[in-house]
């Protein structure tokens, strides 16, 4: 195995634009079908297929048949953490500037976002940062551990831990926020709580978007609970 190779041969797959686009634009963790990807990605439908054929070969897409359509996403968790990843190698904007006057509406995902299952953005790292500063979950190079502390906070939210752990993915994984350049809750526990938080009405998914929006329900249980005004 030559991985030097390897490595140079799947950076210039991600790389090519068109390729580039479709990874981002499914990076809420959602499927679609090679003609929304074609748009998305401003180019033809057999072209869209060509490029979508090179992704699944590569192991970076999974496609599934419902009837005539066939829809495309990303093949696993590990493939979002590595297109954030990247996407956090972008040179940072006015990082200077006052937290408020970068985030345009609360509807920005910069702001509230999805990250393939789990929480991103201001928002979730704001988040993140509380359950470290409550000893609810410690970090541990680049993962987390939940302490007794934590199993009972998400015990609340009928969350099981311990279950959790016995999953093949990560646990709980620091995954490196592209807009905040510091890290959010991801892995299994950080899909189960964003999960959670959605069932307690507490976040909405906004249609065709990233973009989560924070409910008045939510700002109260994130101030009772994190104690974290938004």
């Amino acid at each position: 195995m030559n991985v030097n190779l390897e490595f140079t041969a799947l950076t210039s797959l991600i790389g090519e634009p068109v390729r580039a686009t479709i990874l981002w634009n499914l990076l809420d963790g959602r499927a679609l079908t090679a003609t929304e990807l074609a748009m998305r990605a401003n180019v033809s439908p057999p072209g869209a297929s060509m490029h979508l054929n090179k992704l699944v070969q590569a192991n970076l897409l999974a496609v599934e048949s419902q009837g005539r359509h066939r829809y495309y996403k990303l093949s696993n968790a590990e493939v979002a953490f590595a297109v954030e990843a990247l996407a956090a190698l972008i040179p940072a904007k006015d990082e200077n500037q006052p937290l408020p006057s970068k985030i345009r509406s609360l509807n920005d995902p910069k702001y509230c976002r999805t990250c393939y299952d789990h929480l991103a953005g201001t928002i979730g790292v704001a988040i993140t940062e509380r359950l470290v500063k409550q000893r609810i979950i410690t970090p541990r190079e680049k993962e987390y551990d939940v302490t007794k502390k934590g199993i009972k906070f998400f015990a609340d939210f009928d969350i099981d831990v311990e279950q959790l752990r016995t999953q093949r993915r990560f646990f709980a994984k620091a995954c490196l926020d592209w807009s905040e350049r510091k890290p959010h809750l991801s892995g299994a526990l950080g899909a189960e709580f964003l999960s959670g938080l959605i069932e307690l009405d507490w976040l909405r998914r906004l249609s065709d978007s990233r973009a989560v929006s924070i409910t008045s329900a939510g700002k109260k249980g994130f101030s009772e609970t994190l104690k974290l005004e938004l």
